[in-house]
């Protein structure tokens, strides 16, 4: 059963996906979770401490959801190339549905996401808040780093007899080439995630057939 936090994370995330964080109320937020304003407040200080504590979810789900696809593609057989693209594609597809995960990837949060979701900035808590360390935002830096470094790790555990070298470049490359399509996407239909994969796959997977 989800925590209270969980609940008002999940309520605000649906809330985003449906309308501008400026027009969303803390109290409808409480109500769809099924908790008191209070426990909201006491949870996250304020509404932009909720902004912020949904971003870096958000992007932790992110780099970990591109683990996990890295990892199932290896154990199911693929070379690094199948795996670069079902990470790519999982990248594209997130960042196509979640307008967080566009703009802690980008730094580019649109009219729709809040602008403490992407900064540092002190913001008001109320009293009694309790203030965690792991709300901090994600800068978009830190949010490729993070994916870069997990992604070669896997790849190095996966494949131990590649160049560590090599794959580190790969999984730099597959990175931006990933986040440039979110940048400037070709379409926004789901077709076109699948195209990019497709892209990647070619451009990284030469070499590596068989790796496994």
């Amino acid at each position: 059963m989800p925590t209270a936090r969980e609940s008002l994370l999940d309520a605000a995330l649906a809330a985003l996906s449906a309308q501008s964080w400026a027009v969303i109320r803390m109290v409808d937020i409480a109500a769809t979770a099924g908790v008191s304003r209070q426990t909201l407040y006491n949870e996250f200080g304020s509404k932009e401490g909720l902004a912020r504590a949904l971003a870096r979810r958000e992007a932790d789900e992110l780099v970990a959801g591109v683990e996990r696809v890295l990892s199932t593609a290896a154990d199911q057989g693929g070379d690094p190339g199948d795996c670069f693209a079902a990470a790519t594609g999982l990248l594209l597809h997130e960042a196509r549905r979640n307008p967080l995960v566009r703009a802690v990837l980008t730094g580019c949060r649109g009219g729709r996401v809040p602008a403490a979701a992407i900064t540092r900035i002190p913001v008001p808590r109320s009293p009694g808040a309790k203030p965690r360390k792991s709300d901090l935002p994600l800068t978009p830096t830190e949010v490729l780093a993070a994916l870069r470094t997990r992604a070669a790790a896997v790849l190095e555990r996966s494949f131990p007899k590649l160049d560590s070298a090599d794959l580190a470049w790969a999984c730099e490359a597959a990175v931006r080439v990933g986040v440039s399509y979110v940048m400037a996407p070709l379409t926004t239909d789901e077709d076109a995630c699948l195209r990019v994969a497709r892209l990647v796959r070619g451009m990284l997977g030469r070499g590596w057939a068989g790796a496994a």
